[in-house]
């Protein structure tokens, strides 16, 4: 027999079918049905400025949606912004039953959409499989909890856990397969941040493949000396997505010649604070909401230090470099137990894991 969760579970399918394009807007599925228990509609949000999921499948329900259930991710919006408010297309459809992955995370809106359907008769239940809701869309909810966007250390290294060669030695680990897998994820996400050491070493594009990317792919350089050359092959790539430069108010004074080049080669520069909590909340109004940091093991180690870091993905290579290469995170202590394992598996010959990083630490 097929349960509520099973329904839930199709919702939240649909809805990562969109991961990488929705932004700055949530990902969301929906799925109708009909009393029977028979899927009638479903749809999920495409991009921003579009319909929500909801619509889409109350219109691919039709007049079935009469006196069937809602499963749906996220709280249905009761509020004008691009589009009009669910709610009002829930209730006239004559749906009455909502089902609810979780309340929208927004402090400003929260709770209201599912105030409006219960003022109207329908029964709304709030939860299921609430933590699979949440994890997905984690980045939209820090952006609207805490202004700043999900950051995701991506992390290749060699089972003595170093990062290349030597420091500033540019070292080819993954498998081909790995990188493919790499180019995907960069699909999923708004921008890939490197520090001016792995630009210096590896002067890597930071693209994706047009075949994984839907969208503009941001790349963001932490310069704080604006050392990053206006010639690097990131520049040549401007068609791909805008190229930002994070720097301080002070290295922008000291050197006005180098941030002029810079945006002459086509960067746009951000002179921040230096404090990496608060300069990633300046890519916010770019409509990135989950950054993946490539690189390198001095800027993984800053940011694991200023603990801004979300999530964690190591690839682990079958090879060892030795005592002589650069550490895995610059050689600071990553304590396990900070550590929760999401998934483990081999992608090649590499082993492939994620986890999140605890809250609290």
């Amino acid at each position: 027999m097929v349960s509520d969760a099973d329904y839930m579970r199709r919702a939240l399918f649909h809805a990562r079918r969109a991961e990488g394009v929705t932004t700055p807007n949530p990902l969301v599925g929906a799925v109708v049905v009909s009393p029977d228990g028979v899927v009638v509609g479903q749809g999920r949000h495409q991009r921003a400025g579009e319909p929500h999921a909801e619509i889409f499948a109350l219109q691919d329900a039709g007049a079935q949606a009469r006196g069937a259930t809602l499963f749906v991710t996220l709280e249905p919006c009761g509020h004008h912004g691009r589009t009009g408010p669910c709610t009002r297309r829930i209730i006239a459809a004559g749906i009455s039953r909502v089902v609810a992955a979780m309340t929208d995370p927004n402090p400003l809106v929260g709770g209201q959409g599912f105030a409006e359907l219960r003022n109207h008769g329908i029964q709304v239940e709030v939860g299921l499989l609430g933590d699979d809701a949440a994890r997905m869309n984690r980045a939209f909810t820090l952006v609207q909890t805490e202004g700043r966007p999900l950051v995701i250390a991506k992390v290749a290294t060699s089972l003595d856990w170093r990062i290349a060669a030597a420091p500033g030695v540019r070292t080819a680990i993954s498998s081909a397969e790995a990188n493919r897998r790499t180019q995907r994820l960069r699909g999923t996400v708004d921008a890939v941040g490197v520090g001016s050491g792995t630009i210096l070493a590896d002067d890597p594009r930071l693209t994706a493949r047009e075949s994984y990317r839907a969208r503009p792919l941001a790349r963001v350089i932490f310069d704080r000396r604006l050392r990053t050359p206006p010639s690097a092959r990131v520049f040549s790539t401007l068609d791909a997505g805008p190229v930002i430069i994070l720097t301080t108010v002070e290295a922008a004074g000291q050197h006005p010649d180098r941030a002029a080049a810079l945006q002459s080669a086509g960067a746009d520069v951000i002179e921040g604070t230096g404090a990496l909590p608060a300069d990633i909340r300046s890519l916010v109004p770019w409509n990135i909401s989950t950054l993946l940091l490539e690189g390198g093991g001095t800027l993984h180690a800053a940011a694991w230090q200023a603990g801004i870091i979300d999530r964690v993905i190591v690839i682990v290579a079958p090879t060892v470099l030795g005592e002589q290469g650069a550490k895995f995170f610059g050689g600071i202590p990553v304590p396990l137990s900070q550590l929760i394992p999401v998934r483990v598996e081999t992608v090649g010959p590499d082993a492939w894991m994620e986890a999140d990083v605890h809250g609290d630490r």
